[in-house]
C-alpha cells in the first residue's frame, strides 16, 4: 500500500530524533571516559611533573605542584655489550610537555617565554651513588651540582642575594696604584704572580731583574725524544706572561703575551725566543726569534722589528761571501761599523728586562737593548692585562710595574651588557622553525653573550624568526654572577637556565636540554649546538643543511673518525669511563647540526632512562647518533669549514673567537660581504 506524505514525514522525524538521541548518548559516554582518563594521564607521567623537592618558582604550571608519589620510577638496567660500565639508572629526565603552537600568543605567554627555564628535571630519589657502576662519579657530581644549585636558586628568588650583592659592591673599592714593586721573595710568596689591578695603558712598563738557572736534565718523555742517545736533554728556559686575570672566572686566564726564552732545550739546539698568545687553551700564530733579524719587507711594530739579530754559533756571514769578507778586512775599508750582540740571556748572569706597552704592540728590551716586539692581537686590549707571571728556570730578584693607569676600567658585568631593546630576542613564531641554535655559555660570560647578540644573532634569518638562537647557562659558584645572570635573562629573553651548578662534566646535560628545547618548545626541523665563542654564518649553515634531502636524517659538522681517548693529562679519560679504544665518529663540539628526529630520539631515550651519558658532550652526541643510525640510516656530512681551531677564510663556523673578534668578523661579513678572518692571535 502506498504511504501518504504524512506517514513519510512522521517516519523521517522519528529517524532524526533517534539519531540525535544516539549522539547525546555517545557524547555522554565520551565525557565519562575522559573524566576517568585524566587521572591516568597524570599518574602515567605522560605530562611531566615537578615534585615538592623541585625548584620553587621554576614553573608556573599547576602540574608542577603534583606530589612526589607521582614521579616517574626508574626503569630496569639496560645492558650494552659495548659499554659494560654504563649507569644502571639515569637520574635525569626531560620535561615531556609537547609543543602545541597556538593561534594567538597572549602577553602572559610571551612573558613566560622570556623567563625560560630548561625542561631538564632532576630526580634525587633515583640516584645511584653506591659506586657499583662505573658512572657513579658522574652521578655524584650531578647530585651535588643539583643540591647546591637548588639552594642558590631559592636564595636568588627570595631576593637576599641581591641585597647582599649591593652591600658588597658598595664596600668594594679597588685602588689603582701608579706603580707596584715586589721583591723576589714577595713575588714567590704570591704564587709567582703580580696582580696589576687596573691593567696597563699606553706607556706602561714592567721591569724584571732576574737570573736564569743552569741547564738541568729534562725527564719529560715528550722532550727527551728530541735528542737521540741515552743522555737526557739539558733544558734551561723560563716563561713570562701577561695574563687576563679578571676577564674569566674559574677558567685558565688568557695569555695575552707569552714570552718564552729558551737558553737550552729547544728542538733546534740553538737559543731562541718564542712569543704568542693563548685563549681558552688555543694557541695563536707565534713569532719565533732565532737570531736572525726580521726581514726588511716584514711589518714593524711602532717602527721596531719583531726580532733583532744576535750572534749564532753557526754564523756564516750570509750577507756576503767569505772571500769578500776577508778582502774587506785586508783592505781595511768598511762601509759601516756594525755591532753583534750575544743572546740576551746567559746562565747564572743577572739581566734587566723591560716590557713596555706601545701604540701598536709590546716591546721587550734586555740590558738596554731592544730584543723583540709583539703586535697587539684582536682579542685583547691593554686593560685586560691584569697579571704578570714568571715561571721556569729563573730566579726573580725584583719586579717593578710603573706608569700604570690611575682610573679603574671597571670589570663589572654591566660594563659588557648593552641594555638596549634592539638586542632583545624576537618573540617565537606560532609555527615550527627551520633551525634552532643552542649556544653553550657560562654564567660569567657576559661579554661573550653580548658580542654574539651584536654580531651573528643579528642575521636576517634570526631576526625574521625562521631561525631561533638561545644561550644555555647553568648556575655559577659566585652568587653575584647569578644575580646579574637573572637580570640579563629577564631583559634579553634569550637565555635558558639549566638549574644546576655549572661543571665541565655536566655539559652533556646542557646538550640534552638543547635537544629538548629544540623539539618541544620551538619544534625545529634541525637543531644546532655551538659555543659562545663560536661565530656562526647562519645562512651558510642553512644552505649546507638543505643540500641533504629533507626526508633523510643528518649529522653535519667537522667529523672525527677513529679518534682515540686520551688516557693521561688534564683531559684524561679512564677505562672505567670509556672502555673502548676508539670513540664513535663524532663532530667537534664548537658547531654541529642534527635533524629533529635524532634530537627527538635523544630526548625519548633520556626520558626512559636509556641514554648513556659521558662527560665529553661531543663524543656523547656521536655515540647517540651512532645508536640512532643502527635503526635508521643517517647522512654524515663532514666539512672542515666548521672550523674547530680558530678561523679559516670562508668558514661556516669559527671557534675560539673573543668578543672583539666576534664584532670584527660581523663587520667584515656585513661591510665587505665576505667571510674573512680577523687578525690571528
Amino acid at each position: 500500500m502506498k504511504k501518504s506524505k504524512y506517514d513519510l514525514f512522521s517516519y523521517s522525524s522519528n529517524r532524526q530524533r533517534r539519531s540525535i538521541q544516539f549522539l547525546f548518548i555517545v557524547g555522554f559516554l565520551y565525557l565519562v571516559l575522559m573524566s576517568l582518563e585524566f587521572p591516568f594521564v597524570f599518574k602515567s607521567g605522560i605530562i611531566s611533573s615537578v615534585s615538592n623537592e623541585g625548584f620553587n618558582g621554576f614553573f608556573n604550571d599547576p602540574l608542577s605542584r603534583s606530589s612526589s608519589s607521582d614521579k616517574l620510577k626508574s626503569e630496569e638496567e639496560l645492558q650494552q655489550k659495548e659499554a659494560p660500565t654504563r649507569p644502571s639508572k639515569v637520574p635525569f629526565r626531560v620535561s615531556q610537555t609537547s609543543y602545541q603552537p597556538s593561534q594567538h600568543k597572549t602577553p602572559k605567554r610571551l612573558m613566560r617565554e622570556r623567563k625560560t627555564i630548561s625542561g631538564l628535571v632532576f630526580q634525587e630519589s633515583s640516584f645511584n651513588t653506591s659506586g657499583v657502576d662505573g658512572f657513579s662519579e658522574l652521578q655524584k657530581s650531578a647530585k651535588d651540582a643539583w643540591v647546591v644549585g637548588k639552594k642558590i636558586w631559592e636564595e636568588l628568588e627570595s631576593g637576599k642575594i641581591q641585597i647582599e650583592e649591593k652591600k658588597e659592591l658598595k664596600n668594594r673599592s679597588e685602588t689603582c696604584p701608579h706603580s707596584i714593586s715586589l721583591t723576589g721573595i714577595e713575588f714567590k710568596n704570591r704564587g709567582n704572580i703580580m696582580v696589576i689591578p687596573c691593567g696597563l695603558t699606553l706607556g706602561s712598563h714592567i721591569t724584571v731583574v732576574g737570573k736564569p738557572f743552569s741547564p738541568h736534565p729534562e725527564l719529560d718523555p715528550k722532550i727527551t725524544l728530541v735528542k737521540d742517545g741515552s743522555e737526557p736533554v739539558m733544558v734551561s728556559q723560563f716563561m713570562m706572561e701577561l695574563q687576563g686575570l679578571k676577564t674569566v672566572d674559574k677558567e685558565d686566564p688568557p695569555r695575552i703575551l707569552h714570552f718564552n726564552p729558551r737558553l737550552k732545550g729547544d728542538w733546534s739546539g740553538k737559543p731562541v725566543i718564542e712569543q704568542n698568545t693563548c685563549y681558552r687553551m688555543q694557541w695563536g700564530s707565534g713569532i719565533r726569534c732565532d737570531g736572525w733579524k726580521s726581514k726588511a719587507e716584514e711589518e714593524t711594530v711602532d717602527g721596531q722589528v719583531k726580532c733583532e739579530k744576535w750572534i749564532r754559533d753557526d754564523e756564516d756571514h750570509s750577507e756576503e761571501t767569505n772571500t769578500t769578507w776577508w778582502l774587506s778586512r785586508l783592505i781595511g775599508r768598511t762601509k759601516k761599523v756594525t755591532f753583534d750582540w750575544p743572546f740576551p740571556f746567559v746562565e747564572n748572569k743577572l739581566f734587566v728586562l723591560t716590557l713596555s706597552a706601545g701604540l701598536e704592540g709590546y716591546h721587550v728590551s734586555v740590558d738596554g737593548r731592544h730584543v723583540t716586539s709583539f703586535p697587539y692581537r684582536t682579542g685583547f686590549v691593554l686593560e685586560d692585562a691584569t697579571g704578570l707571571s714568571l715561571n721556569g728556570d729563573i730566579d726573580v730578584h725584583s719586579i717593578l710595574a710603573a706608569s700604570l693607569p690611575l682610573s679603574h676600567p671597571s670589570f663589572d658585568p654591566q660594563k659588557n651588557l648593552d641594555m638596549s631593546s634592539k638586542w632583545q630576542a624576537p618573540p617565537l613564531r606560532d609555527g615550527p622553525v627551520e633551525l634552532f641554535i643552542g649556544i653553550l655559555s657560562a654564567g660569567n660570560h657576559f661579554a661573550e653573550r653580548m658580542a654574539v647578540r651584536k654580531s651573528w644573532m643579528q642575521s636576517d634569518l634570526i631576526k625574521s624568526g625562521n631561525v631561533v638562537a638561545r644561550f644555555f647557562v647553568a648556575l655559577n659558584g659566585r652568587k653575584e654572577v647569578n644575580v646579574e645572570l637573572k637580570k640579563e635573562a629577564e631583559f634579553f629573553g634569550d637565555i635558558v637556565i639549566v638549574p644546576f651548578m655549572d661543571s665541565y662534566d655536566l655539559v652533556v646535560l646542557k646538550t640534552v636540554s638543547i635537544c629538548e628545547y629544540g623539539v618541544r618548545t620551538v619544534s625545529a626541523k634541525y637543531v644546532m649546538k655551538c659555543d659562545d665563542d663560536t661565530f656562526v654564518r647562519v645562512d651558510a649553515v642553512m644552505k649546507e643543511v638543505k643540500k641533504v634531502p629533507s626526508d633523510k636524517s643528518l649529522y653535519v659538522g667537522n667529523m672525527n673518525y677513529y679518534h682515540k681517548p686520551l688516557r693521561h693529562g688534564k683531559w684524561a679519560v679512564t677505562y672505567e669511563e670509556w672502555p673502548e679504544e676508539v670513540y664513535p665518529a663524532y663532530a667537534n663540539g664548537p658547531g654541529y647540526v642534527i635533524s629533529s628526529d635524532i634530537a627527538q630520539f635523544i630526548v625519548s631515550d633520556f626520558e626512559t632512562h636509556k641514554l648513556r651519558l659521558f662527560k665529553m658532550e661531543d663524543v656523547s652526541m656521536g655515540m647517540w647518533v651512532g645508536q640512532f643510525n643502527s635503526s635508521r640510516p643517517v647522512e654524515y656530512v663532514h666539512d672542515l669549514k666548521y672550523c674547530q681551531f680558530g678561523c679559516i677564510d670562508y668558514y661556516y663556523t669559527a671557534h675560539y673567537q673573543s668578543p672583539r673578534q666576534m664584532i670584527c668578523l660581523w663587520n667584515k661579513l656585513k661591510q665587505r660581504g665576505l667571510p674573512l678572518c680577523c687578525s690571528m692571535r
